[in-house]
């Protein structure tokens, strides 16, 4: 291994030694359904022991799924085993709308899925392993407790082959172009090549994220710095239950339009428009220009999310202003639950 990349391996490894690692259980909601139950860990974790609970999967969707265009219909990437009897925890774009999967450890034992949940607000999948993994459960950090410049593990499947010692750059809110907005994303440096689904491991040995994408700019201020965004792992707690249970989040649906859309210095373009969806129904079409929703002018991605999911529940409709060739229109645009436009499927 490179000189640079041995000398941070080396710095991250004292690190970790130095600190009484205690395994704990990841925190159950306060919900009476079923929940993960984690064995103990070891009193004290090597890295070896931090990353054995990261595994790869491989999902096979749908033929007619409406993802599969942008997504593919075969799919791989990085899950974390998070309780005792195999349930892994996921980036959610990997797995929805599959109808298999299969996870293999980092020995290469290949073990069948079951499909189990998917959240589109926060961008959590869940699945669960068929047959004992025989590898233990990662237990959760708090992703409120990290610090800026605090060094972390970015870790994908297979072992430290997949493993790079990283350092927190930005906590920040994340407005993603397909209507997905996150308070207090992570963002680590340097950028990760595997990052779908990858765990962010914090120093005591706990999941503090999961890789969600790879970014030009992590400090968000023009900087230039490549790295990955992770989802905080304190956004699953208030919804594992429920995504064990329904597959679902038991929160009211945001009302969802069906629209790519891209902060073009100040201007709100819209980039794509989902096939089938509120937006495409409404007549809205890529090129358009975002000028108000309700009549109130958005100033950035994140204010149009916002203005767009206070008008209620999904199924609201939502009224909004365009600029189109030069000209303005007024749509009334139906919104409905994103989950309802897609062919989900829990195969327990």
């Amino acid at each position: 291994m490179p000189d640079t990349r041995r000398i941070a391996w080396n710095a991250l490894t004292s690190l970790v030694a130095a600190v009484a690692l205690l395994g704990a259980p990841a925190q159950a909601p306060a919900q009476e359904k079923s929940a993960p139950s984690q064995e103990a860990v070891p009193q004290k974790l090597t890295i070896d022991d931090m990353i054995q609970p990261v595994v790869r999967i491989k999902v096979f969707v749908d033929p007619d799924a409406r993802t599969a265009q942008n997504l593919g219909h075969e799919r791989q990437g990085s899950g974390i085993v998070i309780d005792s009897n195999g349930l892994v925890l996921t980036i959610g774009y990997l797995m929805v709308e599959a109808h298999a999967a299969e996870i293999i450890t980092n020995d290469g034992r290949a073990v069948p899925a079951n499909i189990v949940g998917y959240d589109h607000d926060t961008g959590f999948g869940l699945l669960q392993a068929i047959a004992p993994l025989k590898v233990r459960a990662m237990a959760f950090g708090k992703a409120a407790d990290l610090k800026v410049g605090e060094a972390v593990l970015a870790s994908s499947y297979g072992g430290r082959d997949g493993t790079v010692p990283a350092y927190i750059a930005a906590r920040r809110e994340f407005a993603g172009s397909w209507e997905y907005l996150i308070d207090g994303a992570i963002f680590t440096a340097p950028a990760h090549s595997h990052w779908s689904g990858a765990a962010l491991i914090n120093r005591e040995g706990k999941l503090v994220g999961v890789g969600s994408l790879i970014v030009g700019d992590v400090a968000g201020k023009g900087s230039g710095v490549a790295g990955n965004m992770y989802v905080p792992i304190d956004l699953l707690s208030p919804i594992l239950a429920d995504l064990i249970a329904d597959g679902r989040a038991g929160n009211p649906p945001k009302p969802w339009l069906g629209l790519n859309t891209e902060d073009a210095h100040g201007r709100l373009v819209v980039s794509r428009v989902t096939p089938g969806s509120p937006a495409e129904k409404a007549g809205l079409k890529r090129g358009d220009v975002i000028v108000s929703v309700g009549g109130d002018t958005p100033t950035t991605l994140a204010d149009m999310y916002r203005k767009i999911w206070s008008r209620g529940q999904a199924g609201v409709e939502v009224p909004i202003d365009i600029e189109r060739d030069g000209g303005k229109q007024h749509l009334d645009i139906k919104s409905m639950n994103r989950l309802d436009h897609l062919r989900l499927k829990s195969t327990l």
